[in-house]
């Protein structure tokens, strides 16, 4: 069935429009020279997004072409040893009318239709394919059963409407879904389709949120396993599981001063490549370190990547370690040679995610940078790097980028400039400061949620730091600023805005702040302490500290490093935003989903009262709002709520930076 590939988007003005461009988020590589990747589309009414698989051509000369179709979509491809594409899907199955329930497993041949190969009521997720094909997959049990009889399980709880949730401990909550209904499991699906729970005694917390890998034989899974401590906190180790006996064996235990994770098997077996995270501290964030475990027992190689950040890594065919993060305000892949830990750099001058080795030393991958969508790439051994056609390209941009640079206390504080057209000193554009969300992340690649552009197609210019405790600038910029010290972060940001405002063509008179997440905390305390913005927009931020440290999902990690209030109490004084309440005079947009569970929803309740009560003059002149989204979570994802925030949250700048005129009480998008 034909399918072309959509023409190169550019109207940014069109927000509707922008939301629907196609997104390529994973590319594999098969043992045939082969590669697919999966793409998002939004569907007709903007409820949701679909993912289905499109082959590219290695060489980048042909267009892509869409090899799966189904209104349910598919994802997570991965091809076997045999050249088969295995992806998962709540498609029907074939003499089935409607979808499933959960996603199964499909296996999709070079020549043929696609055939179900397992699914469970809990559903499986793809994580690890071994030479015989057998497969490592993810699924979930009703807690306190089995996977015998689980679907009659939960087809009793549904007819009953049964919701409760029985809590012996935290966590019971992660980002958007409660803990505890559930008991994650790691099941090998046979090449026959038979499922085996190698993980039956795990409790509904031991593999919530896990990494996990198989051995290339089958026969071994290295996977996290966390545990409960004491005043509730977690531990989180690695064991190695036998795959026949289902013996578990720790090979990595955590402790109160370290925990493992992302383990992944050499293309031999003998080698496991790992994350190993200090527990932070009120002195001390966590910092990660790489390291290669032999699996007999010898010495581990503690490999140095720098200043890199990492963030994923994956082993070549030749038995080189491939490893991607964030370096400057950008990324990186290095190659680790494992026997002697020796690094060399494979590519810059961009984020790398995805990487797919391939059988000829080629390396695909997706790359991003501010300007630029992920797109697919192939990396030669050579070096040369190739573009691959796909959906989803971005052509001409409403304006350009520029790096600058301050220096604030000996520190050089490094941003991105997005400038829009026809800014001039005759017509000075309106400038956005816009605070990165982590604490610990980076402005380094195109981001959907908060994309500058968007901005820039309405005339501002968006100024994009990268302050303390970013990503990509070694431990010691992670730790600059820690324990998440507001006012670290804003001077480093104010001394990058006062420097480009000294432009002619910006408008130091109109300028807006904007953040998610740390940044919507940040934001929420600068605005208590200073009337230079003309406009603040604060999406999922913390606004009562004492209140959020105890209510978020991660309550052990902010408590550690916080602790109560009579512990810290110049943390909570200083840099607890509601404590500045009574002193916000600049107009907030509060915006905040409903199932946010890091951040909870309470965070802008208490804000939007404190907000609304201290507001002395009449109801109708009061010049604060605030979006809600009751069915988002951290993140704004649903097509048609992306393009209402990002309506809103123009319009609102608009409102106070350009004299546009007020929203109105019903939102007309």
């Amino acid at each position: 069935m034909p399918s072309p590939t959509p023409a190169p988007f550019s109207d940014f003005a069109d927000i509707d429009a922008f939301t629907r461009i196609p997104r390529v988020t994973s590319v594999a590589a098969g043992p045939d020279g082969r590669v697919v990747a999966s793409v998002d589309e939004v569907d007709d009414h903007g409820a949701a997004r679909r993912t289905a698989l499109w082959e590219l051509d290695p060489e980048g000369l042909a267009p892509a072409r869409r090899l799966t179709f189904s209104s349910q979509g598919e994802g997570a491809p991965r091809f076997s040893s045999d050249g088969a594409l295995l992806f998962t899907s709540r498609r029907p199955a074939p003499g089935e009318d409607d979808p499933a329930d959960a996603a199964g497993l499909w296996r999709l041949p070079e020549q043929g239709e696609a055939t179900l190969v397992a699914r469970t009521p809990g559903g499986l997720g793809l994580v690890g394919v071994a030479a015989d094909g057998s497969v490592l997959a993810t699924t979930s049990v009703l807690a306190g059963g089995a996977l015998d009889g689980d679907a009659e399980r939960r087809r009793a709880r549904g007819q009953a409407k049964r919701c409760a949730i029985w809590h012996t401990g935290m966590p019971i909550r992660r980002w958007d879904h409660e803990l505890g209904d559930v008991s994650p499991r790691l099941v090998l699906v046979a090449p026959d389709g038979r499922v085996r729970d190698l993980t039956e005694d795990a409790d509904t917390l031991a593999l919530s949120g896990a990494s996990a890998d198989l051995s290339p034989d089958g026969r071994t899974v290295a996977t996290t396993w966390t545990e409960r401590v004491e005043r509730g906190q977690t531990r989180t180790g690695l064991v190695l599981i036998d795959t026949r006996t289902r013996e578990r064996t720790v090979v990595l235990a955590a402790d109160d001063h370290q925990e493992y994770g992302a383990p992944v098997f050499s293309p031999d077996g003998s080698l496991l490549a790992v994350t190993r995270t200090t527990v932070s501290t009120p002195k001390d964030t966590g910092y990660a370190f790489l390291e290669i475990h032999r699996l007999d027992g010898g010495e581990p190689t503690a490999v140095d990547v720098g200043d890199l950040t990492f963030g994923g890594y994956v082993w070549d065919h030749g038995g080189s370690l491939l490893v991607t993060g964030d370096l400057r305000s950008s990324g990186a892949v290095l190659s680790v040679d494992p026997g002697t830990g020796r690094v060399r750099t494979l590519a810059e001058a961009g984020v790398f995610t995805s990487l797919a080795p391939a059988p000829d030393g080629s390396l695909y991958a997706l790359r991003s940078d501010v300007a630029t969508p992920a797109r697919p790439v192939r990396l030669a051994p050579g070096g040369e790097r190739t573009g691959l056609p796909a959906p989803g390209a971005v052509d001409t941009l409403p304006g350009r980028l520029e790096r600058v640079w301050a220096d604030v206390d000996g520190v050089r504080v490094g941003a991105w400039l997005c400038l829009p057209d026809g800014a001039s000193a005759v017509a000075p554009a309106p400038v956005m400061l816009w605070i990165h969300g982590g604490p610990h992340s980076s402005f380094n690649a195109w981001s959907w949620r908060w994309c500058p552009w968007l901005a820039v197609a309405r005339g501002y210019a968006v100024l994009m730091p990268d302050p303390a405790m970013s990503t990509g600038y070694g431990h010691a910029g992670l730790n600059r600023g820690w324990p998440r010290r507001p006012d670290v972060v804003y001077g480093e940001c104010e001394a990058l805005l006062d420097q480009v405002l000294e432009r002619p063509e910006l408008d130091g008179s109109r300028t807006a702040l904007l953040g998610a997440s740390f940044g919507g905390f940040m934001v929420s305390w600068i605005a208590g302490r200073t009337d230079r913005f003309s406009a603040v927009v604060t999406h999922a931020g913390s606004w009562a500290m004492g209140q959020q440290h105890r209510t978020t999902d991660a309550a052990s990690k902010k408590m550690r490093v916080h602790g109560m209030e009579d512990e810290q109490p110049e943390w909570y004084r200083d840099f607890s935003p509601h404590q500045g309440a009574s002193r916000v005079v600049t107009p907030v947009l509060i915006t905040h989903g409903n199932r946010d569970y890091r951040v909870p929803v309470s965070e802008a309740l208490r804000m939007w009262w404190d907000l609304v009560s201290g507001w002395e003059g009449p109801p109708e002149t009061m010049p604060h709002r605030f979006l809600q989204l009751t069915d988002e979570n951290h993140w704004v994802l649903t097509p048609s709520n992306s393009r209402v925030w990002n309506e809103t949250v123009l319009a609102f700048c608009d409102q106070h930076l350009l004299g546009a005129a007020p929203i109105p009480e019903s939102l007309p998008w």
